[in-house]
């Protein structure tokens, strides 16, 4: 049996007991597998999810189909709650990079919740701006610093979300996470695998040194991290 999502998912948790309870009769559980898509571009929300256990990306698409992520979303967060002040198109592919579980709730119904709640509504705002400054970061991010930094703050940001050191993915999604060749996500796997931070086999990583990829991710992790700390002070207890 499911745990509570209240219990599972940190925005939820930050709630007053009589403001979730407005969610709670509305809620349902779902598996989410591994490279599902929930949004392409322009696609109108329809249902807003929030992570337990489960990684969804942002992707950023180019026309010559090229991608990279702009946002990561876990159990500190929920993807769809733009539509909390009426219909809404996604501007990102919604896809699922770590499968696992969430709660889900139409976005009708969560605007409607909304309305009689500015507790819940004092959160959306609070979480947009989360996102907001983690996209601000990323592009900064992916303009200036390496690929081994991106690389590391990527683990790192993604361990915080499941709560394991080991991590499932191809080389095929970390190449687009990173916006990168696949040889390149070798060769850099290749060098933190070398230096005993990691081992990485076909589809799976495992982090085996969490301080050495501190060392070396680039600020962003820390400064992203403090935007959801101080604005969604339960995101990462």
């Amino acid at each position: 049996m499911m745990s509570s999502p209240r219990l599972k998912n940190r925005l939820l948790a930050s709630l007053p007991p009589e403001d979730f309870a407005l969610l709670s009769a509305q809620l349902s559980p779902v598996d989410m597998e591994k490279g599902r898509l929930l949004y392409e571009p322009g696609d109108p929300i329809e249902t807003v999810y929030f992570p337990h256990d489960c990684v969804i990306s942002l992707m950023t698409l180019m026309h010559s189909g090229a991608a990279i992520e702009s946002v990561t979303i876990g159990r500190e967060g929920a993807y769809g709650l733009m539509s909390a002040l009426g219909p809404r198109a996604s501007l990102s592919r919604a896809i699922i990079q770590v499968a696992g579980s969430a709660s889900r709730i139409s976005a009708g119904a969560f605007q409607h919740c909304c309305k009689r709640s500015p507790a819940l509504m004092a959160l959306v705002d609070r979480h947009n701006d989360a996102m907001f400054g983690h996209a601000i970061h990323s592009v900064a991010c992916n303009a200036l610093h390496s690929v081994e930094a991106r690389f590391c703050r990527w683990l790192l940001s993604c361990r915080d979300r499941i709560d394991s050191d080991t991590v499932s993915l191809t080389q095929e999604f970390l190449a687009d996470m990173l916006g990168v060749q696949r040889t390149t996500v070798t060769a850099v796997a290749g060098q933190l695998q070398a230096k005993g931070l990691i081992r990485y086999r076909r589809g799976v990583v495992d982090i085996l040194d969490r301080a050495g990829l501190e060392a070396i991710a680039c600020e962003c992790y820390g400064s992203v991290r403090g935007i959801y700390e101080r604005l969604l002070p339960a995101s990462f207890d």
